[in-house]
């Protein structure tokens, strides 16, 4: 019984550690962004910009831990795509969520945002320009 309940907690956790991480590889192998989204806004504060990632990473189910992978000049429509490679692939409404969730969070408009190249750099300075 002990081998087979260790075996069983192993697959469980081979499993989880699979699935679990999300963040497709172009993403994950990156350090820090943290030092190119200070350079590029210089006057917005750690806080801030953390906070924005997180509730990007939030409306794609991507880990917290994940927020700073990301950097300014990435498209929102790529990040989609690299987690949706096939157009047979069914989402979970991912920009969606990140329209509502800057919608109710920052007040802005993001359907009036919206064009397929926008960049999180553009959504960042939009959502702190209102």
């Amino acid at each position: 019984m002990g081998l087979e309940y260790i075996v069983v907690i192993g697959v469980i956790l081979m499993l989880f550690f699979w699935v679990g991480d999300t963040l497709p590889k172009k993403y994950r192998k990156r350090s820090c962004m943290g030092k190119n989204w200070k350079s590029t806004f210089p006057n917005s504060s750690k806080e801030d910009i953390r906070e924005f990632l997180l509730m990007f990473t939030d409306a794609f189910a991507l880990s917290p831990s994940d927020k700073l992978k990301f950097e300014p000049g990435d498209k929102v429509l790529d990040v989609y795509r690299e987690l949706y490679p096939s157009k047979l692939m069914a989402d979970a409404l991912e920009v969606e969520t990140l329209a509502e969730d800057c919608e109710k969070k920052y007040s802005i408009n993001f359907n009036g945002l919206w064009h397929d190249n926008l960049t999180l750099g553009e959504l960042f300075f939009s959502v702190k320009n209102t």
